[in-house]
């Protein structure tokens, strides 16, 4: 050793695979998988929920258009109705039994008819509009829908109030969506809880060692040997400076807050089918009663118009039979699409919308079947 040291060199290779097991955190493994099932049922629910209002918007805006087109045929017949007084009018002063300002009050009423079938015309095209926005396509006119001219009126209902809260309790997502969420929030607090508690872990290691030792007068050799460690730990959090205390707490005010909002929507819940049923019934009697106030109307204008021909009626009486028609045409049409509108509305605030179960109203056919 001329230089009076030597130099050694150690190439060092240790592939080495490390692995650690939680044998056990005493719940708070569990309470996150528990947490996160409850969160995918809510989100399947609010799915559910989506679809159902997607599926109320569009039957809302389809019988919207109806109820459009049903004005507009109103107005039409309006429109005809204005034209045979005017033309009774006209006839009268040919025949020197009526005066100028009379035919001049008709043809008043006939120009009222134009505006209000041009309105009519105008509000028709718009709820085709509405309706292809709603079912998801381009927003155009150019649709064209069955006018479910001969469907049958719903006749009654087929549950009783308390049956129908029972279903929506039972059947609507956004309530079976807030359940889970109570539940996820449970779980939340069953995880910060476990903080507290220890962990037990299981750890442990495999490699292999390779060196090669060189040094200034050559090789000194070669070794290759395994190596491997195994621990079985303890972990027990002493001290936090206060944190999972302060988990905890905010783990159970979302579990109240969690609580609370199923409370509400429990009474709204209960809120929204009380105002449907009673909508339901509602409806239904307003739709027998235009159907008597239509029937009146045609006979009054019918007889106005014959007596005022005959000369024992003046066109104030015509003309005001002719009004009592037109606003008896279009109660008609309100009052058919509004109690459509409601059954519909009866299904979706009960969660039965899209669903295979019995409605909760019955229909009535031409020849008396149910």
């Amino acid at each position: 050793m001329p230089r009076g040291y030597s130099t050694v060199e150690i190439p060092i290779i240790q592939p080495e695979v490390t692995m650690q097991y939680l044998l056990t955190d005493f719940g708070k493994r569990e309470a996150k998988v528990d947490g996160a099932t409850a969160e995918k049922l809510a989100a399947g629910a609010n799915f559910i929920q989506a679809n159902q209002e997607v599926a109320f918007r569009v039957a809302s805006e389809y019988y919207k258009l109806l109820t459009a087109q049903e004005r507009l045929q109103a107005a039409q017949e309006t429109l005809k109705t204005a034209q045979t007084t005017q033309d009774a009018a006209e006839d009268q002063l040919a025949n020197g039994r009526s005066t100028l300002p009379d035919v001049l009050q008709a043809r008043a009423e006939t120009s009222q008819a134009v505006f209000d079938l041009e309105s009519a015309d105008g509000d028709e095209k718009i709820s085709r509009v509405t309706l292809t926005e709603a079912i998801g396509v381009e927003p155009s006119p150019d649709i064209t829908i069955d006018s479910e001219k001969d469907t049958p009126l719903p006749e009654s209902l087929t549950l009783s109030i308390d049956e129908l809260i029972e279903r929506a309790l039972s059947d609507r997502p956004d309530l079976a969506a807030q359940a889970a969420e109570i539940r996820a929030a449970d779980d939340a607090v069953r995880a910060a809880k476990a903080e507290y508690r220890p962990k037990i872990v299981l750890s442990g290691s495999a490699a292999q060692t390779t060196v090669w030792p060189t040094a200034d007068n050559g090789q000194l050799g070669y070794a290759s040997v395994p190596t491997w460690t195994a621990e079985l730990g303890v972990e027990w959090r002493i001290f936090d400076g206060g944190a999972r205390k302060n988990g905890v707490a905010i783990a159970e005010s979302k579990r109240r807050e969690a609580q609370d909002e199923m409370t509400e929507k429990h009474d709204q819940a209960t809120r929204e089918v009380w105002t449907a049923f009673i909508a339901f019934r509602t409806a239904l009697r307003k739709e027998q009663a235009a159907l008597s106030l239509l029937d009146s109307a045609n006979t009054s204008y019918s007889a106005s118009l014959e007596a005022y021909k005959y000369g024992v009626k003046n066109l104030v009486d015509v003309v005001t039979a002719e009004r009592q028609l037109a606003k008896a045409r279009l109660s008609g049409v309100s009052a058919r699409s509004q109690l459509f509108l409601e059954a519909v509305d009866l299904e979706f605030v009960t969660g039965n919308l899209l669903r295979n179960k019995s409605a909760a109203t019955k229909l009535h056919t031409q020849d008396g079947q149910k």
